[in-house]
C-alpha cells in the first residue's frame, strides 16, 4: 500500500506576519512590535478596573459635590459636568497612549521636549501659580485650572525607565544608576516642595524607589536613598509649621480634632456612620459641610459612609489587582524599558492610593492627595488614564 502523505497545514496569519518580520529584521531591530492576537487577562482586567473606578467617581463626584455647589450659587450638577469631561479628555490622551508604540518614548527629542514642557509648566506654578488650601500647585489657564505636578509623573516614569531600561546591567555602579535617579527625584520633589505640594513630593520619592529596587539595585543604595528622603522630609517639615501641623495632626486626633485634625476626624466619623450596609448613594453626611473636600481628597470617606463596607472592599480590592495585574505586566513585558514602565506605574497608583486612603483612615499622614479616578480633578484624571493607556500598550505587545 502506498502511503499518502497528509496535506501540510496552512500557516495562520500570525505565523505569515511573524515570518515576514523575520525576514525583514524587524523582530530583532525592535521595530514594529507584534501584537497579541488576543489580549491578555491581565489586560482586560486593568481596562475593568479603570473603567469601574471612573464610573464609580462620577457618581461620588455627584453626590459629594451637589450640597457644596448649591451653598456657593453654583448648579448641583457643576462638577459633575466638569468631571464628565475631563474623563472624556482623559479617554482620548489614555486611547493616544495606548496607540503610540510605547518603544517611541525611547526616542531622546521626543521625550526631552515632553519632560521640558511639564517641568516647564511646574516651574511656571511656582513664579505664577495660585494658592488654593496653602499649595502654590494649581497654574490657571483661562478658564482652565491645571495642576501641573500630576502630568510630571507620568513624564518621571518614562524618563527612568529610559534611563533604567539602558543602565540597569550597571545598578552596582553608582555614578551610573544611583546618582542619576537621586538627581531625577531631587528635582521632582524639589519642584513639588517649592509649591508647597508636599503630598505629590512623597508620591515621586515612592514610585522613583519603587523603580530602582525593580532595577536589583544593591540594598545598601535603596537604604542611602531612603536615608536621604527621611533626612531631607524631617528637614523640610521644621521649617514649614502649617505642613507639619497637619501632616502629624494624625498621632494625636482627640487633640487636634479641633483644628489640624478636623478633616480626617469628620472622615473617621463619616465612615462610621456609614457601618457595614452603608447608608445609600446620595444619602451622606459627609457632603453636609462637615468633611471639607468631601469629592476630592476624601472621597474614600464618602464612598464608605454611602456604600458601606461593599465599597470600601471594592476600593480597596480594586487598586490591589490594579497594581498586581501591572506587575504582571511588567514581568511579561517584551524588553525591559516596558517591564520599567509598567512597573514604575503601578507603583504610582500603588503608593498614592496607600498614601490617600491611609491619611483619610487616620494611619497615615494627611497630605492632600486625590485617589486616582476617584476624586475630582482633571489634572489627575487625564494623567492617571494617561498611564493606563501607557500600561495597556505595554501589557498588549507579544515577548519576543
Amino acid at each position: 500500500m502506498t502511503n499518502v502523505e497528509s496535506p501540510r497545514r496552512a500557516p495562520s496569519l500570525r505565523e505569515r506576519r511573524l515570518e515576514v518580520l523575520r525576514r525583514t529584521g524587524a523582530i530583532e531591530k525592535g521595530r514594529n512590535r507584534l501584537l497579541l492576537e488576543k489580549p491578555t487577562p491581565a489586560f482586560w482586567w486593568i481596562l475593568v478596573i479603570m473603567s469601574s473606578f471612573v464610573l464609580l467617581g462620577l457618581v461620588m463626584v455627584l453626590s459629594s459635590s451637589s450640597v457644596t455647589s448649591l451653598h456657593t450659587g453654583s448648579s448641583a450638577w457643576g462638577m459633575f459636568s466638569r468631571q464628565l469631561i475631563w474623563v472624556g479628555v482623559g479617554a482620548v490622551a489614555m486611547w493616544g497612549m495606548y496607540r503610540l508604540p510605547y518603544e517611541n518614548w525611547k526616542n531622546f527629542g521626543l521625550l526631552s521636549v515632553s519632560t521640558g514642557i511639564v517641568a516647564f509648566a511646574n516651574m511656571a506654578v511656582i513664579a505664577w501659580g495660585q494658592v488654593t488650601n496653602g499649595a502654590k500647585a494649581w497654574l490657571d489657564i483661562g478658564p482652565v485650572r491645571l495642576q501641573p505636578s500630576e502630568f510630571l509623573k507620568l513624564a518621571t516614569i518614562l524618563f527612568c525607565a529610559n534611563l533604567l531600561s539602558k543602565r540597569h546591567r550597571s545598578v552596582a555602579i553608582t555614578s551610573v544608576v544611583m546618582w542619576p535617579m537621586i538627581i531625577v527625584l531631587g528635582i521632582t520633589a524639589g519642584l513639588c516642595g517649592l509649591q508647597r505640594d508636599y503630598g505629590s513630593a512623597t508620591i515621586f520619592a515612592g514610585f522613583i524607589i519603587a523603580m530602582m529596587f525593580m532595577a536589583s539595585m544593591p540594598w545598601r543604595q535603596l537604604f542611602f536613598t531612603g536615608g536621604i528622603v527621611v533626612v531631607v522630609g524631617l528637614g523640610v517639615l521644621q521649617f514649614a509649621q502649617r505642613a507639619s501641623e497637619r501632616m502629624l495632626a494624625f498621632m494625636n486626633l482627640e487633640e487636634t480634632k479641633s483644628d489640624s485634625g478636623y478633616q480626617v476626624y469628620q472622615a473617621l466619623l463619616s465612615i462610621a456612620n456609614g457601618g457595614w450596609g452603608g447608608t445609600g448613594i446620595g444619602t451622606g453626611t459627609s457632603k453636609w459641610g462637615y468633611v471639607p473636600l468631601a469629592y476630592s481628597d476624601f472621597i474614600f470617606s464618602v464612598i464608605a459612609e454611602e456604600l458601606g463596607l461593599f465599597g470600601t472592599l471594592m476600593v480597596l480590592g480594586g487598586f490591589l489587582f490594579l497594581v498586581l495585574f501591572g506587575i504582571q505586566v511588567a514581568l511579561a513585558a517584551s524588553d525591559m524599558h516596558g517591564a520599567f514602565l509598567a512597573g514604575g506605574i503601578s507603583a504610582w497608583f500603588g503608593v498614592q492610593a496607600i498614601v490617600n486612603i491611609g491619611g483619610v483612615v487616620g494611619v497615615l499622614p494627611m497630605t492632600g492627595l486625590t485617589l486616582p479616578f476617584l476624586s475630582y480633578g482633571g489634572s489627575s484624571m487625564i494623567a492617571s488614564m494617561a498611564a493606563v493607556g501607557l500600561l495597556l500598550n505595554v501589557a498588549r505587545y507579544a515577548k519576543k
